[in-house]
């Protein structure tokens, strides 16, 4: 039998495991600053978890949940997204209390399941980095939140973003405009594709977000949700765009953009990149939006029930990367290589390799009883900045061989000097 990953994963291999840490230091290094906290909730949830918060009519639910029973009859899914589980983990810890930030700023890192069909930058597990932001109705909030995944873009180099904005307006706008959607679309549903056929009165404003042909075609001429705005909607996207301009945020507004999960209202939007190096494609690497009402729907207080976030693919976010030729560090170089001559030295060698990573250095030693030669080219392979060479000869005398692999010097130091104070020998 020949084992493999399954399908829609991918093995995250040396050399290309340092550009996700890149990535995500980079994360990190954006959210300290905006003052957000890491929160780590389990890759797996019970499925009403998932389902209450982002709609039994979504395609999440179902065509693409890992779901299933576990041995105590649980029905347990994978976690397809990061929004779900957070608030769900910010109602059952109390994190309202006033003990606690507010509006409570968390962000998160880790893998997603959805089953779908694979394809560059959509796999089956894939990892996502997102931002929630809980208890604050301010629209400055939503504003920040942008800015954040602005900066984080900024901090990888991406020049092609475009920001593009919308609103969904309060439940009671939605509700108006998806009766008036209905109304528009019935008496074309029989051009309809099938998922459009399907979602027409279950879910009418996923047809907008429809990728067929056809689809596309009919939605050009739906009507505008913006047009159907009541005032507490109207104003509060007016304050969203006056706050964009006010810190010259270059944006476009598409009134047919909507999210795939039911709980979003108000603002959403998606960074799109125009990459060269997609070929003329333009692909989100970015979304998400105001979610007010998913706290309360997990039983947490109306006083707090308010939220906005985003997620971004860190496999997407590498995909961006590279399509605008920005390198990505990834070759981890050694500052001391111990080349050991012979079995009696290998005790010896791993002092020296400890003593230097005490010291705080990237040490590196054989392990193979390798000749000197080979041992040289390993240390030359590494980018070693320093070679220590130990041998039978240098037991007995106590003096190593130090050599400084940029210049090629070499000089003999007392193990006791080494011991004493290593990083010294280095830099003298």
């Amino acid at each position: 039998m020949k084992f493999q990953k399954p399908k829609g994963t991918n093995d995250i291999l040396p050399g290309t495991v340092e550009k996700w840490q890149y990535i995500e230091t980079v994360a990190r290094e954006v959210f300290k600053v905006y003052d957000f906290h890491e929160v780590r909730t389990p890759m797996f949830e019970h499925i009403e978890v998932i389902t209450r918060a982002v709609g039994d009519t979504t395609d999440i639910v179902t065509k693409e949940m890992y779901d299933f029973y576990d041995k105590g009859d649980r029905h347990i899914t994978l976690r397809p997204e990061g929004t779900a589980p957070l608030v769900r983990s910010y109602v059952e810890h109390k994190l309202f209390g006033p003990e606690f930030q507010n509006p409570y700023k968390a962000f998160y890192i880790g893998p997603m399941f959805r089953y779908e069909r694979p394809q560059s930058g959509r796999m089956r597990q894939f990892h996502q980095i997102g931002v929630e932001v809980i208890g604050s109705k301010n629209p400055a909030t939503d504003v920040e939140g942008i800015l954040s995944a602005l900066e984080f873009y900024r901090r990888l180099g991406v020049k092609h973003t475009k920001l593009v904005i919308n609103s969904l307006g309060n439940h009671e706008s939605r509700m108006t405009y998806r009766q008036a959607l209905i109304d528009y679309l019935t008496p074309y549903e029989a051009e309809l594709s099938e998922d459009s056929k399907r979602r027409l009165q279950s879910n009418p404003l996923r047809v907008l977000d429809s990728k067929d042909a056809k689809d596309k075609v009919i939605v050009e001429n739906a009507p505008s949700i913006l047009d159907y705005l009541d005032e507490e909607s109207a104003s509060f996207f007016e304050q969203v765009k006056t706050l964009l301009d006010t810190l010259e945020v270059e944006y476009v507004i598409d009134h047919r953009m909507v999210r795939g999960l039911d709980y979003y209202n108000h603002t959403v939007f998606e960074l799109m990149s125009d990459s060269p190096g997609f070929n003329g494609a333009i692909t989100t690497i970015c979304a998400g939006g105001r979610y007010d009402g998913l706290v309360r729907e997990f039983g947490g207080p109306d006083s707090h029930d308010a939220g906005f976030g985003y997620a971004l693919g860190v496999e997407r976010a590498i995909i961006t990367m590279e399509a605008e030729g920005i390198e990505i560090p990834t070759k981890q170089t050694v500052d001391v290589y111990v080349v050991g001559l012979g079995e009696s030295t290998s005790a010896e060698t791993l002092k020296l390799v400890q003593m230097a990573r005490t010291a705080g250095l990237v040490a590196e030693r054989d392990f193979m009883n390798r000749k000197a030669k080979t041992q040289f080219k390993s240390a030359d392979r590494l980018d070693a900045k320093w070679v220590i060479v130990v041998g039978e000869t240098e037991l007995e005398t106590q003096i190593v061989k130090l050599k400084n692999m940029a210049t090629g010097i070499e000089k003999e130091v007392p193990l006791t000097d080494i011991y004493t104070d290593f990083l010294a020998q280095l830099d003298n």
